[in-house]
C-alpha cells in the first residue's frame, strides 16, 4: 500500500493489491496505522529490526516534508502520498479541498510517534521534534459544558480559511492567526474520539480533569430526548465535574453506548491504553459487555449468523457506517444492514418520542473482519469461530489478508484493503501475540502518570456481573 520512494500508505488499494489501484490519498491516521504496523510486524518477527527501522524512518521523513499547520504543528487531513502535496483538489472527482485539521486524526497519528519514541528509540531524533510540535490544546474548548464545570471537550478540528458551512472562528491557544473551529466538540464519551482525551492528557496538555467532561450517555432528562432511548444511571463527581453515569440496556444487557452502536468506536483506543485494567469498574465492565451485544444483533436479534459490525466498505461501492443502532446514543443512527434497517426506542416519559414498532426482520446485513478482530481480546472463541466462518462461507479472503467486508446474505465482498482498518487488524494481533506491545509502548510516561490515576476512580452504571 505504500508509495516507495516516500514510504507513505495509500488509504486503500484494490483487492488485486495492484500498485496501479492505491488511492491517491492518505491522511494522518493512515501514516500513523502504518507506523504501530510495523512495530507489530517486527515484534512478530514478520519483518526484521533493519526493515522496521527502514520502514518507519522512511515515514518519518516523508511527515517531516508534509506542510503542516504551523502553530498548532498539526497535520492535515488528506496529502498526496507520491508527491507530499497537501491535497487541494479530490483526486477521484475534482471537487475542491478545504484543508482541515482534524483532531482525532491527528491523535492518532500523535499515538504512534509516542509509540516510536518508547519501542524504536534509535528513531527519536526524527520522531520527537514532530510530537513535540504537535499541541492538542488548539482543540480544547475549556468552557464547553460552562463557566461551573471545571474541564472542557474537544473540538472536532478546524480549517485556516472559512469553509462553507458551519464554523467558529476563534484560537484557544491565542497563538498564530484565529483558525475556523468546527461548530461541535465531541461530547460523547465511548468513540475513537476519547483518543484525542488520552494522547492530550498523557502529553500534559490538558487537565487530566477532561477525562470526566464528555458524556457517558446524555442525561436522564426530556431535554435530550433524542438520543436512542431514555438512560439508565446516577449522577457522580470525579475531580469536581459532574458525571451523569449513564446506560443503555439491549437484550438484556447494560452499557454504556458508543454514538453509532458500531466497534471500532468502542474499541480502537483500547488498542494502546489497557482500558480494562486501569478502569476496572468501567471499561472492564463495559468491554465484555458490548461485544456480546455485537454478538448477540448478529447471531439472535438479526439473525444474519454473523457479526462484527463497524464502518468500512460498502460492498456495494463506496465507504458507510455500520453498527448496532440500538447501541448508540444516535437516534438515527448507524445500521447493520444494507436497507438501513432502524429502531427507535422513544424516549418513555417525554412528548414527541413514543416508541416505533421494533423491526420484524433485517436485510443483508455487513460485517467487516476488523471488528471481529477488535473484539478477539474479550470474546477469542466467539472472534476465531466467526473469522473461520467469513473465510469458509464467502470469497472473503485474498492476497492481503481479509477484505474488507462482506454483505452475508447476498454474498457480495468488498474487495478492497483499507489502511485503517488493516492497522486495527494488526494492532489487535500485535497485543494479542506480542505482549500487548502497543499498549506498552503508548503508556510508557506521561498515560502512565496523568491518564491512569483518574481512568481507575470511576464506576460506570454497568453491573459487574451480566
Amino acid at each position: 500500500m505504500t508509495d516507495p520512494q516516500t514510504g507513505l500508505p495509500a488509504d486503500n488499494i484494490g483487492g488485486t493489491l495492484a500498485p496501479a489501484s492505491r488511492a491517491r490519498y492518505t491522511s494522518p491516521t493512515n501514516i500513523g496505522a502504518y507506523i504501530w504496523s510495523a512495530i507489530t510486524a517486527r515484534k512478530l518477527h514478520v519483518i526484521g529490526e533493519r526493515e522496521q527501522v527502514r520502514r518507519i524512518s522512511r515515514a518519518l521523513d516523508s511527515l517531516a516534508r508534509l506542510e503542516r499547520h504551523p502553530d498548532s504543528g498539526m497535520f492535515y487531513n488528506w496529502y498526496d502520498p507520491a508527491t507530499l502535496q497537501l491535497l487541494r483538489t479530490w483526486p477521484e472527482n475534482g471537487s475542491t479541498v478545504f484543508p482541515f485539521v482534524s483532531s482525532v486524526d491527528n491523535a492518532w497519528l500523535a499515538a504512534a510517534l509516542m509509540i516510536v519514541h518508547n519501542g524504536v528509540p534509535q528513531l527519536r531524533h526524527k520522531s520527537d521534534p514532530l510530537l513535540d510540535a504537535m499541541d492538542f490544546g488548539f482543540y480544547y474548548d475549556s468552557q464547553a459544558r460552562g463557566p461551573d464545570v471545571p474541564a472542557g471537550l474537544m473540538r472536532g478540528g478546524f480549517w485556516v480559511e472559512p469553509p462553507p458551512g458551519c464554523s467558529t472562528k476563534g484560537n484557544y491557544e491565542h497563538r498564530g492567526a484565529d483558525v475556523y473551529y468546527t461548530c461541535h466538540t465531541y461530547g460523547a464519551f465511548n468513540s475513537e474520539t476519547r483518543m484525542i482525551s488520552y494522547v492530550a492528557i498523557a502529553l500534559g496538555q490538558v487537565p487530566p480533569a477532561h477525562y470526566f467532561a464528555p458524556w457517558r450517555t446524555f442525561p436522564d432528562t426530556c431535554d435530550w430526548s433524542w438520543q436512542e432511548m431514555r438512560p439508565v444511571g446516577e449522577w457522580r463527581e470525579y475531580l469536581g465535574v459532574p458525571v451523569f453515569e449513564g446506560a443503555y440496556r439491549y437484550r438484556g444487557l447494560q452499557f454504556v453506548p458508543t454514538w453509532g452502536g458500531d466497534m471500532f468506536e468502542a474499541l480502537m483506543p483500547d488498542m494502546f491504553v489497557p482500558e480494562e485494567q486501569w478502569g476496572p469498574d468501567s471499561w472492564a465492565r463495559n468491554h465484555p459487555v458490548y461485544v456480546r451485544g455485537q454478538i448477540e444483533h448478529g447471531m439472535n436479534d438479526a439473525k444474519y449468523g454473523h457479526w462484527g459490525f463497524s464502518p468500512a466498505s460498502d460492498p456495494q461501492g463506496g465507504y458507510r457506517e455500520y453498527g448496532v443502532d440500538a447501541m448508540g446514543l444516535d437516534t438515527n443512527g448507524y445500521t447493520s444492514d444494507e436497507e438501513r434497517t432502524s429502531v427507535d426506542y422513544g424516549f418513555a416519559g417525554c412528548e414527541g418520542r413514543p416508541a416505533q414498532p421494533l423491526p420484524t426482520a433485517y436485510g443483508d446485513g455487513v460485517v467487516t473482519p476488523h471488528a471481529v478482530f477488535l473484539a478477539m481480546r474479550y470474546a477469542p472463541a466467539d472472534a476465531q469461530a466467526e473469522l473461520t466462518r467469513l473465510r469458509n462461507q464467502f470469497d472473503s479472503y485474498g492476497p492481503g489478508g481479509f477484505y474488507d467486508s462482506v454483505a452475508v446474505r447476498s454474498g457480495t465482498v468488498a474487495k478492497r484493503y483499507l489502511a485503517l482498518d488493516q492497522g486495527m487488524i494488526m494492532a489487535a494481533l500485535g497485543n494479542l501475540y506480542g505482549g500487548d506491545i502497543l499498549r506498552k509502548e503508548f503508556t510508557r510516561g506521561g498515560a502512565e502518570r496523568f491518564l491512569h490515576p483518574v481512568m481507575r476512580i470511576e464506576e460506570f452504571s454497568v453491573p459487574a456481573e451480566q
